[in-house]
């Protein structure tokens, strides 16, 4: 009964921190949550960093040298406010709206309804959320272009992929949006989480049960990593200090079930990545895809 009357304590502290900086015409003095994400982000960047210095594995440099670069271009304009994060939602939206048309071989007229799209709905989050209510209407209107042009032959397989990366792509990155202030908070559950089932499925290999597939799709996807990842999500948001079972659930599952729902495009696709430009990870779908499940589950478990 102690231990869960600490732990209780614990996870009810208040976790709003302070900064101060007076450095002539910079003044930035806050007390909130998000400075104490900053720091526990520095701090983790930092540990992280020792031990990529001591394994000195190439891979590993090159990832903790992209976590560096990811963490400020996510935090800053998450910090400003729910207008930029309505911008970088779309940014990154457009970029793996790219990598995804490449990857199922979508036509020009399908990528840019899905490039609009992409668009579209981070700025209806931000301005008019009760838009994205009309998401299975935008569904059936992505077979707008097989329609119009009578593609009898390809017109079924078109719709299907674009409405699919409407949902889970531009809808799913809209709700950057909608959880925010929490915003960052999610990104990082979701990357710590990732990290968590990565080590689960090594540390628990030498177990029978933990190596096996959760699915054909990926052998590396196994019930080890699961275990890591509920693991994982218990305790990040435990120091997060926002754990509830709809939010376990969500980040937990949501994580490795988006990973191997990218993997299934990706064996579709005869490919090991969805891209080639980011360090260490591929491309930009390969590091959002349990992001782009997790985040409508968080909003509406969590």
């Amino acid at each position: 009964m102690m231990i869960v009357d600490e732990y209780l304590r614990f996870l009810h502290l208040d976790r709003r921190m302070a900064l101060d900086v007076d450095l002539g015409p910079l003044q930035v003095h806050l007390h909130s949550r998000a400075v104490f994400f900053l720091w526990l982000t520095v701090a983790v960047l930092g540990a992280a960093g020792l031990a990529v210095l001591v394994a000195r594995k190439p891979e590993l440099v090159q990832k903790w040298r992209t976590w560096v670069l990811i963490a400020p271009v996510v935090g800053v304009p998450v910090w400003i406010g729910e207008g930029t994060t309505a911008v970088l939602a779309a940014g990154l939206a457009v970029t793996a709206v790219v990598e995804y048309a490449r990857l199922v071989r979508l036509g020009r007229a399908d990528t840019w309804v899905l490039l609009a799209l992409a668009v579209l709905y981070p700025a209806a989050a931000w301005l008019r959320p009760e838009m994205l209510g009309f998401a299975p209407i935008v569904v059936l209107l992505c077979a707008l272009p097989s329609v119009l042009g009578g593609d009898i032959e390809h017109g079924c397989r078109r719709t299907a992929f674009t409405a699919f990366g409407s949902v889970w792509i531009c809808w799913s990155l809209a709700h950057l949006v909608m959880v925010w202030p929490d915003t960052y908070l999610m990104c990082f559950a979701v990357a710590a989480t990732d990290v968590a089932a990565w080590c689960g499925g090594k540390g628990l290999r030498r177990m029978a049960w933990a190596r096996r597939p959760l699915s054909p799709l990926s052998p590396n996807k196994t019930v080890g990593g699961l275990v890591g990842a509920v693991i994982g999500a218990f305790l990040i948001l435990s120091v997060l200090g926002t754990l509830t079972v709809g939010l376990l659930i969500a980040v937990a599952l949501g994580s490795v079930f988006g990973d191997l729902l990218e993997s299934m495009l990706k064996r579709q696709a005869q490919v090991k990545d969805a891209g080639d430009w980011l360090p260490g990870f591929g491309g930009l779908l390969d590091r959002i895809d349990s992001l782009l499940v997790v985040l409508p589950l968080a909003y509406f478990l969590g």
